[in-house]
């Protein structure tokens, strides 16, 4: 038994173990040996790990590598979750184009009826300037990491929660740029919810990517248990939910205190959105991919 085992016998043992697991998932991938095997693997790492110190520096660690690591292991996962929310988009934006009752149904009365009083007024995201800059930024903020979270655990309905959540967002993103479009204030529109919009919008995408593979954790458990499996998905998924809290401040900063500047020159527009669109996809894409080649994991 792994508890009773001295360290080296332990280390011994682990190397063992980890061969044969090997070889059995070769040869036998679906048989009982390999799920034992893999079972007993974990069982043998976590005595060997266990009484390891935390690094001091886990913060740090985190950011720097942590979570990069989990960004590398879901990329398929965030690819579909791109492609629903584009494909929702492209829907949502057609069907606003052809149908004129679908731009209220989606977006709702009051918010169509008062965006359209806002260009007559000659200021269409009026909407963002119609509070006080700090209890926007904590109610925003708030609402943003509370989707998140809802995309994140609805995975647990085998992801078809969060395939739902993201879907029903890229529809109503879609559908406000055509709206926007058919009101011939697109051109303005558009650079000034995109101040904000790309960090949140790519935060949405990527906390659907968390979704997805605590779902599929469930789907296909692989040689884990399927408890165990759901554990691993879990704890990734949640991984990259903490991991977003940061950027939805940054995203709820912005709308809060610079998105009402609707009229700022557009240079300054094109560089916060250029920023925040290199910080996500370096951060999020590229970052994991150049440690991963680097061997840092």
């Amino acid at each position: 038994h792994p508890r009773e085992a001295q360290p080296d016998k332990l280390a011994e043992l682990f190397i063992q173990v980890t061969d044969d697991l090997s070889y059995a998932r070769t040869q036998y991938p679906d048989s009982r040996t390999t799920k034992y095997l893999n079972d007993l693997a974990s069982k043998v790492h976590l005595e060997i790990y266990k009484n390891k110190k935390e690094d001091k520096n886990r913060f740090i660690t985190f950011w720097k590598t942590e979570l990069p690591e989990v960004m590398y292991e879901v990329q398929k996962p965030l690819l579909y979750s791109l492609i629903i929310f584009l494909v929702a988009g492209i829907i949502g934006a057609v069907s606003t184009r052809y149908d004129d009752t679908f731009v209220r149904l989606i977006l709702g009365d009051g918010y169509v009826n008062m965006t359209l009083e806002n260009i007559k007024s000659g200021n269409p995201t009026k909407v963002y300037s119609g509070d006080s800059e700090v209890n926007m930024f904590f109610r925003i903020t708030w609402n943003n990491v509370l989707v998140s979270f809802r995309v994140f655990v609805f995975g647990i309905f085998a992801s078809l929660g969060t395939a739902f959540f993201l879907f029903y967002n890229g529809l109503m993103v879609g559908t406000f740029i055509m709206f926007f479009s058919q009101e011939q204030q697109l051109s303005h529109a558009l650079p000034v919810i995109m101040l904000h919009g790309t960090i949140e919008l790519s935060s949405i995408v990527i906390a659907a990517a968390a979704g997805f593979t605590m779902g599929n954790s469930l789907l296909f458990p692989g040689t884990y248990s399927r408890l165990d499996s759901f554990k691993r998905g879990a704890l990734k998924g949640l991984k990259i939910v903490m991991g977003l809290v940061p950027f939805f401040i940054l995203a709820g900063f912005i709308e809060s205190f610079i998105t009402r500047y609707a009229f700022m020159p557009a240079s300054i527009k094109a560089l916060i959105i250029i920023l925040s669109a290199l910080l996500m996809i370096y951060y999020f894409v590229v970052y994991p991919i150049r440690l991963k080649e680097h061997g840092k994991f």
